[in-house]
């Protein structure tokens, strides 16, 4: 007697997830690999703040929109104050979307805000102090 088939659900914009992870690791991976390398701490810095500049534009404008439905942006009103305007796709719309893409951006999310410390730690023990303040700014 055959088993059916379960089928596993596939991503469903895997180049999405893709840049959504690549540009989290590739902050991190710059910062711990050539801190090991370089010895210059402005050239570290600049690269590690313009890959996370770069992950937080796609972020906010290519895998939140794509994987998750949201949107977000800054409008000004009418008396010169800045007004934050959030979106986010209805419950029927949230439940077509694919639960692998959602699992991955908002897990890899939580994972790059709870890390800073461990990699504090080691950032202390391994690296000058002054380095610390890259390691915060990129998470």
């Amino acid at each position: 007697m055959d088993r059916p088939q379960v089928v596993a659900e596939n991503y469903a914009n895997p180049v999405t997830c893709l840049f959504h992870v690549l540009f989290k690791a590739g902050a991190l991976a710059f910062y711990i690999l050539f801190s090991l390398f370089v010895k210059s701490f402005v050239i570290i810095f600049v690269i590690t703040v313009f890959l996370a500049a770069l992950d937080f534009w796609v972020v906010k404008n290519v895998s939140g929109r794509i994987l998750v439905g949201m949107r977000w942006w800054n409008e000004i009103d009418d008396e010169g104050n800045s007004v934050w305007k959030f979106e986010c796709l209805d419950g029927e719309s949230l439940a077509r979307m694919n639960k692998k893409d959602s699992w991955l951006f908002w897990w890899t999310l939580y994972l790059t805000v709870s890390d800073p410390c461990p990699w504090g730690c080691l950032v202390c023990v391994l690296f000058p102090t002054d380095k610390i303040v890259i390691g915060f700014y990129t998470h």
